[in-house]
């Protein structure tokens, strides 16, 4: 279920909007733009890749830097309570470590692509201005059906992806959960919290693992 669950989050990125190369004047249409460049890149390089991940990791780097609100992501993640005790310090060591470990994760996810079917669904009405959410639809070679939802909020700079929820499982929450666990593990150290998030993102996939495999 774990690799299920990876080729669903894999869609994050192959629709992530790539604000340079595509013009759109909606985040429905920046998705759909998008879409077909970034899978045609990968399939394009997709053997020098699998020999090289990590400069796979650089250029997903280079490119979600500029559409997910990664301040914003992980300070959700931190929740209020946290954050406000950290200093500026450590805002900056955990978005790092927060953006590296989201990278390799869905970079390894987007790997393991193999043309399987995605679906752009009907936009949705925006419940509140400055945010939309994008729907969408990963068919599985046995049919099977993977629900997509991200949010995005508009910023002063574009459109940024703030959450996604996959197959039911909210990442951000998930997230979230593993940030206090990991601070009630460690004594409320946020620099250890900070130093093992790796791990703590491990965990968090096993977790979803689990939870995708009780659906």
């Amino acid at each position: 279920m774990l690799k299920i669950l990876r080729r669903s989050l894999l869609v994050l990125l192959a629709c992530l909007p790539f604000t340079v190369h595509a013009v759109a004047t909606t985040p429905q249409q920046l998705v759909q733009n998008t879409t077909d460049q970034v899978l045609g890149e990968l399939t394009s390089k997709r053997e020098q890749f699998k020999q090289d991940p990590e400069a796979f990791y650089q250029a997903l780097d280079g490119i979600l830097g500029p559409v997910i609100d990664f301040d914003g992501f992980a300070r959700g993640v931190m929740t209020v309570r946290y954050s406000r005790q950290a200093t500026p310090q450590q805002m900056q060591a955990f978005q790092d470590s927060f953006k590296r470990s989201l990278v390799k994760f869905y970079g390894g996810a987007l790997l393991e692509y193999d043309n399987q079917q995605i679906r752009m669904l009907p936009p949705v009405a925006a419940r509140e201005p400055g945010r939309a959410t994008v729907n969408m639809e990963v068919v599985g070679r046995n049919g099977a059906i993977y629900p997509l939802t991200y949010t995005l909020e508009q910023k002063a700079d574009g459109w940024k992806v703030r959450n996604v929820i996959i197959n039911g499982i909210n990442i951000g929450k998930l997230f979230r959960d593993q940030f206090a666990e990991s601070m009630r593990s460690h004594g409320n150290d946020l620099d250890k919290v900070i130093a093992t998030w790796g791990d703590a993102v491990a965990r968090a996939q096993e977790s979803a693992d689990v939870k995708a495999g009780q659906q």
